[in-house]
């Protein structure tokens, strides 16, 4: 028999109108994350349309790109979003004076660097803001991991999360961006993960 979580998957898995629409009505202190990167506009349009004050979680590891910061500016502005950002406990400069550049990830302290700039930020957010529904812009075809995803799924501590983007390809995020006349941002670069195809494990761990 299928679960509850199977049938909305069926029956949704590839409407993410319907999906966000749902999943609001499932929980009181929804949450959005985001990083900023390549289409990233189409998922906060998207959620925000529905309700506009929901928090936008965003874990700044301090080495993202200018063209980056200047775009997460100009969406902010734009769609008035309800920013809130995660910083590491150490600033760059910090860390940098103290343990030098970033590791590259076949150096054994990468996991350490992981942690410290995008893992422990994400957990700090979910204990202060204790969310029930995160909503997130994760695409099957991003990473062999992510194909294997559900669009609605239920972690261990019983947090909601939902990829509404989840079947769409580069070419439907394209055309969303262009049918909104939304801005895109493709100087990206994600320190814990290097490769776009490589995993940092947040989304394996959550």
């Amino acid at each position: 028999m299928a679960s509850p979580l199977d049938v909305i998957n069926a029956e949704h898995g590839n409407e993410p109108d319907a999906l966000i629409r749902w999943a609001l009505e499932q929980g009181k202190r929804p949450i959005c994350t985001t990083n900023f990167r390549p289409f990233e506009a189409v998922i906060l349009h998207m959620v925000t349309r529905h309700m506009p004050s929901i928090p936008i979680v965003w874990m700044d590891n301090g080495y993202n790109t200018e063209a980056t910061y200047r775009f997460a500016d100009e969406l902010v502005k734009r769609l008035d979003l309800n920013l809130v950002s995660y910083l590491p406990r150490r600033s760059r400069a910090h860390r940098e004076a103290v343990e030098g550049p970033m590791p590259g990830i076949e150096d054994p302290r990468h996991e350490a660097f992981t942690r410290e700039v995008k893992l422990e930020p994400f957990e700090r957010a979910l204990s202060e803001m204790a969310p029930d529904v995160w909503f997130t812009a994760l695409r099957a075809e991003d990473t062999p991991e992510r194909a294997l995803m559900a669009p609605v799924s239920r972690n261990a501590d019983g947090l909601l999360k939902v990829s509404p983007l989840l079947h769409w390809s580069a070419k439907d995020m394209y055309n969303y961006l262009l049918d909104h006349d939304l801005p895109d941002n493709f100087d990206y670069f994600d320190p814990t993960k290097v490769d776009e195809k490589r995993e940092c494990g947040l989304h394996l761990q959550h």
